[in-house]
C-alpha cells in the first residue's frame, strides 16, 4: 500500500479527500485552543472560565458521535460528512462574534458537533480498504487529518497576527476563527462532489434495524446500557462543572434540571435499545456463531480510546496555556510549540496502524503502545520551568507518539468488530474519547499540569493490563477481504492499484 500512498487515484484519492475532510473539521474544533490567553484577556474571563471552555468544546461530541453514528450507517459517509462541514461555519461564526463568556459557551457547545465528524470516515476508509490494509488506511485518515489541530494552534495566530492591522493593533482571533468555517463549508460542497460512499459493484450495507446498536447476545446488551451511562456521566459531569461557584453558568436548579433532562435521555437511549434488541434479549433470537460478536470488545476499545485519545485532546486544550505560562513564553509563541504534540498526528497515528497491520497481532501491538504512553506521561508529569525548553517539547512530542499510536492502534482494530453496524461501534468508541477528554480537563481544572499527567500516565497503564488480559484479536484481522465479501476485479481502471484488483 505505501507504495501506492501518494497516488490520487481510485481508494487513495478516496483516502486523501476524506482525511482533508477531517483536518478541516479539526482545525475547527481547535480553533479556540491557540486565541485561549487573548480571548480571556479580552473579554475578561477567568482561569476557571477559560478551563471550562476547552471542557465545553468536547461536551456535545459525546452524543453528536452517537447520533451521526446511526446517521453514517443510515445515509452514509458521502452526504454525512458533507453536511457536518457546511454545519461548522455556524458555530465558527458564533466564536468569531462572542461578546461574553455565556456567547462563548453555547458556540462552542455547538462546535463539539463538528469533532464528531471523524466517525464518518472510518466507515468511509472501511469501505474502500480491505482489513489487510485497514491499520495504515485508517491511521493515515485519522492522523493526517487529526494534524488539523496542528493547522489550528500554528496557522491561526499567525493569520491573526498578519491580520491585526484590521483590529487596532491586537491579534485578529475573530477573523482566524471564521476563515475556518468558511474554508469547512466550502470544502463540504467540494467533497460531496468528489466521493462516493463506495467502490462500484460493492453495495452499501446497512444496519439492519435503526435507533441503537445492534448486539448479539442478552449480556451484551446489558453491557451497553452500563457504557452508554458512562457517556451520559459526563455531560453530567460537565453540568456540575458549569455550576460550580467559580463559573456559575448554571444555577443549582438549572444543573439539576440537567441531571433530570440526562437521566430522560439515558432512558430514552436504553428505550431504543431495547427496542432494536428485544428478541435477544427475551431470547426468541439467537444469532448464529458467524454472526456474533463480543459487546466487551466494544467496551474494551472504548476504555482504550478513552486513554489514548482523551489524553491527545486535553493536550491540544491546554497545552499552548501550559507551555506559555510555565516557560513565560508570548502566545503565538507558546502555540506554536504546543503545536509539535499535534505535529506528531503526522507519523504516529499511521505509524499505530502500520504496526497493527505488520505486527501480525493487533492486540499486542494496542498493549505495548498503551506501556510506551503511561511511560511517556510518567516522565512529562516532571517538566518545570527549570527544565530546558527543546527537552520539554522533546518528553511532549514522546508522550504524543504514543496517544496517537494508540489511536491508531484502537481504530485498526474497530472496523473489523461488525462491518454492518461500524458506524455505530465507531460512534460508541470514538464518543469515549471525549469522555476521557471530559474527565482528564476535570481533574486539571481543579488541579495542575503535572496532576494531569500522572492521571493520565495511569490510565494508559491500566488500558495495557486490560488489553493484555481480556482483548480478543478480531476475526479476520488480516484477511484480504471482509467476511462475506467476496474480491471482484473492478471495471473501472482508475480503482486498480497497479495490477492488484479492488477489493470489494
Amino acid at each position: 500500500m505505501l507504495k501506492s500512498l501518494f497516488s490520487f487515484s481510485g481508494r487513495y484519492r478516496t483516502l486523501h479527500l476524506t482525511w482533508l475532510a477531517f483536518f478541516l473539521s479539526f482545525a475547527c474544533w481547535f480553533n479556540f485552543s491557540p486565541f485561549a490567553t487573548t480571548i480571556g484577556q479580552e473579554l475578561h474571563l477567568t482561569p476557571g472560565q477559560i478551563k471550562t471552555l476547552g471542557i465545553c468544546n468536547l461536551a456535545l461530541t459525546i452524543p453528536a458521535r452517537i447520533v451521526i453514528g446511526m446517521l453514517l450507517d443510515r445515509f452514509g459517509p458521502r452526504l454525512t460528512y458533507s453536511c457536518l462541514l457546511i454545519f461548522a461555519a455556524l458555530p465558527c461564526f458564533a466564536t468569531a462574534l462572542s461578546q461574553d463568556f455565556n456567547q462563548l459557551v453555547l458556540s462552542r457547545l455547538l462546535m463539539g458537533v463538528v469533532g464528531a465528524g471523524f466517525v464518518v470516515g472510518i466507515r468511509m476508509v472501511a469501505e474502500w480498504f480491505p482489513p489487510k490494509e485497514i491499520g495504515i488506511a485508517q491511521g493515515i485518515y485519522g492522523g493526517w487529518g487529526n494534524f488539523g489541530a496542528f493547522g489550528a494552534q500554528f496557522l491561526l495566530p499567525s493569520i491573526a497576527a498578519a491580520t491585526a492591522f484590521v483590529a487596532g493593533g491586537a491579534l485578529n482571533w475573530r477573523l482566524a476563527i471564521a476563515l475556518t468555517g468558511i474554508v469547512a463549508a466550502i470544502y463540504g460542497v467540494i467533497y460531496y462532489n468528489n466521493v462516493q460512499d463506495t467502490p462500484p459493484g460493492k453495495v452499501y450495507k446497512k444496519a439492519k434495524r435503526a435507533g441503537g446498536l445492534e448486539v448479539t447476545s442478552t449480556r451484551s446488551f446489558y453491557a451497553m446500557l452500563v457504557m452508554n451511562f458512562g457517556l451520559i456521566f459526563a455531560l453530567g459531569l460537565l453540568a456540575w462543572r458549569l455550576a460550580q461557584d467559580d463559573i456559575k453558568f448554571l444555577t443549582n436548579e438549572q444543573m439539576l434540571v440537567s441531571w433530570v433532562l440526562l437521566a430522560g435521555l439515558y432512558a430514552f437511549q436504553s428505550y431504543k435499545a431495547y427496542q432494536v434488541n428485544r428478541e435477544v434479549v427475551s431470547g426468541t433470537k439467537t444469532y448464529s456463531a458467524a454472526e456474533r460478536y463480543q459487546f466487551r470488545q466494544v467496551a474494551l476499545l472504548e476504555f482504550t480510546y478513552f486513554t489514548t485519545f482523551g489524553a491527545e485532546l486535553t493536550a491540544a486544550s491546554m497545552l499552548p496555556t501550559f507551555f506559555q505560562k510555565t516557560f513565560a513564553l508570548d502566545p503565538v509563541l507558546a502555540g506554536m510549540i504546543a503545536a509539535s504534540y499535534p505535529f506528531m498526528n503526522l507519523i504516529s497515528r499511521p505509524s499505530g496502524g502500520l504496526l497493527s497491520d505488520k505486527f501480525g497481532s493487533r492486540k499486542w501491538t494496542l498493549t505495548i503502545i498503551a506501556v510506551g504512553m503511561g511511560a511517556g506521561y510518567l516522565l512529562a508529569q516532571s517538566i518545570s520551568q527549570f527544565w530546558p525548553i527543546p527537552l520539554a517539547i522533546a518528553v511532549i512530542m514522546l508522550s504524543a507518539y504514543f496517544a496517537q499510536a494508540g489511536n491508531g492502534a484502537t481504530f485498526a482494530m474497530v472496523p473489523l468488530i461488525k462491518k454492518e453496524v461500524t458506524g455505530q461501534i465507531a460512534g460508541n468508541v470514538g464518543a469515549y474519547g471525549n469522555v476521557g477528554a471530559v474527565i482528564f480537563l476535570t481533574v486539571f481544572s481543579f488541579t495542575d499540569a503535572q496532576t494531569l499527567f500522572s492521571t493520565i500516565a495511569v490510565s494508559a497503564l491500566i488500558c495495557a493490563s486490560l488489553s493484555a488480559f481480556f482483548l480478543k484479536e478480531p476475526k479476520g484481522s488480516f484477511a484480504a477481504q471482509y467476511d462475506g465479501e467476496a474480491v471482484e476485479v473492478a471495471k473501472d481502471p482508475m480503482l486498480l492499484d497497479g495490477q492488484e484488483p479492488a477489493e470489494g
